[in-house]
């Protein structure tokens, strides 16, 4: 049995946000610090906003948590009569964990200044940006943003107007894009024609304007109500005339959602493409008794996102459901610490059993997922100190047995618990009495509300769109080998 990589991590991608209003009422700083907070989940290592007072875009970007950057004092150094505005949180699925990187990138050029948020990623930047560097563009980062903010600069040059020059972009750039951009004038949101990630349409009460966010909890953040999700391929512009689209791309590649997003990253109240996250986890959990039926006396979630799958098992198997952990608020995802020794450290500390809960029971314990298994048998140990005297390990998502290209940070298949080991290998590994994955015919069931199709690459291989044959961080984060050095030359 070969030897895992003892980190345990599944990384985020991003989270977008703008907003648009024309009477000038919103207080643009307080409402994008606010959406923010509401995306922090989606990315918690830097984040930053940027203004537009009069056509003239301001913002202020920083490595850390939204409370951790903008601190009363920042805030108030902010313009504060901002008629429009942008925010991002981020996690670098592509790209160095630099300042550099952070967004949104504010970007000026002969016609004007642009400031850009992206949640994705592109398959084809590494080739784009080399061949961007052989025209004498320079790069201040390593993230695909900046590769997007480069085309878009070149043919704004060649076109009309900012929408036509987004539209030529699309026609470029390949992969996972959810994109907010502000001009002088216009409020731009626009998303692949896969429709990877999600983007989604509010509007301002009263009707004076109009926000685009990753999450429709973002919208309820700042009092907007949610219209619809933007379409796959659409580009939505907001200015002084209202809201208008362009649908070009729409219909040129099947639509598939990253099925992951009801798994795992997004807030459980959020609602994505007609379903609610909330909804399609219980429905998970459902389907995990149906699959895997266990005699047990209690059935419990590990916080946060198994928490609604196990209510949803619990529902469909008549086990009482209880709450097995505590979990210390104050302590981040285990992914963010930058050591293994961090790492380590925040697992012991970041849950507690509650010994009255699972002490000398069976337990059936929902878990979101297992990356490389260090996690889950921290986690299955602590059951078994607590008392537990069964635990039935059931995942709410298929075994992760490839890399995603789209925007989540799923390791090499070398780092990956599922490849080359079998479902009992894996059951000893993190030792669990039993354990039971979710199926992907029924993982592709849970958005019951929601007509799109879905991307499940990460575990089946099978891509919408090719796989890379190599990524921005591969090409641009580590040094170069001789083969690639004389390549790229």
């Amino acid at each position: 049995m070969k030897e895992l990589c003892p980190a345990e991590a599944l990384h985020e991608e991003c989270g977008v946000f703008g907003i648009y209003d024309s009477t000038g009422k919103t207080n643009m700083v307080s409402a994008v610090y606010s959406a923010l907070y509401a995306l922090q989940h989606r990315g918690q290592e830097s984040c930053g906003i940027a203004l537009n007072v009069d056509g003239v875009l301001t913002g202020y970007r920083d490595l850390g948590l939204v409370s951790e950057v903008f601190t009363p004092r920042v805030l108030a150094d902010l313009p504060q009569n901002a008629k429009m505005a942008t925010g991002h949180v981020r996690y670098a699925t592509s790209g160095q964990r630099t300042r550099a990187n952070a967004q949104p990138m504010v970007l000026h050029h002969c016609k004007g200044t642009m400031a850009i948020c992206h949640n994705g990623n592109l398959t084809n930047a590494p080739q784009l940006r080399h061949k961007l560097e052989m025209n004498g563009s320079i790069f201040h980062g390593t993230s695909d943003t900046e590769v997007i903010g480069y085309l878009l600069t070149q043919n704004r040059l060649i076109s009309p107007d900012i929408e036509t020059a987004v539209c030529r972009t699309m026609e470029q750039i390949v992969g996972a894009y959810s994109l907010v951009i502000m001009t002088h004038t216009k409020l731009i949101a626009a998303r692949d024609p896969n429709g990877f990630r999600p983007l989604c349409i509010g509007q301002l009460p009263d009707g004076s304007g109009w926000a685009f966010a990753s999450e429709s909890c973002a919208l309820d953040a700042v009092g907007a109500r949610f219209v619809r999700d933007v379409l796959p391929g659409e580009i939505v512009v907001a200015d002084y005339t209202g809201l208008r689209t362009i649908r070009t791309h729409c219909g040129t590649a099947p639509h598939t959602m990253c099925v992951f997003e009801y798994i795992y990253f997004a807030r459980p109240d959020s609602i994505i493409e007609g379903t609610c996250v909330h909804d399609a986890r219980l429905q998970a959990g459902r389907f995990l008794a149906q699959e895997h039926p266990v005699e047990a006396d209690v059935v419990i979630g590990a916080p946060d996102s198994g928490l609604d799958a196990a209510l949803g098992y619990a529902q469909e198997s008549g086990i009482p459901y209880g709450v097995g952990f505590i979990k210390n608020k104050y302590v981040g995802r285990t992914f963010i610490q930058g050591s293994q020794a961090q790492r380590e450290s925040s697992v012991r500390i970041k849950l507690n059993a509650i010994s009255s809960t699972v002490a000398g029971k069976r337990v059936v314990l929902v878990d979101d997922s297992i990356v490389r298994g260090t996690t889950s048998a921290r986690t299955i140990k602590l059951l078994r100190d607590a008392g537990a005297k069964e635990v039935h390990y059931c995942i709410s998502a298929p075994p992760f047995a490839h890399p995603c290209y789209f925007g989540t940070d799923i390791p090499d298949e070398k780092d990956l618990i599922a490849t080359g080991h079998t479902v009992e290998e894996i059951r000893q590994i993190v030792g669990a009495d039993s354990l039971g994955y979710l199926s992907i015919e029924h993982v592709t069931q849970l958005a019951i509300h929601s007509k799109c199709g879905f991307c499940t690459g990460c575990f089946t291989g099978h891509y919408p769109v090719p796989a890379p044959n190599e990524t921005m961080d591969i090409v641009y984060d580590k040094p170069l080998s001789q083969s690639q050095t004389k390549k790229r030359l």
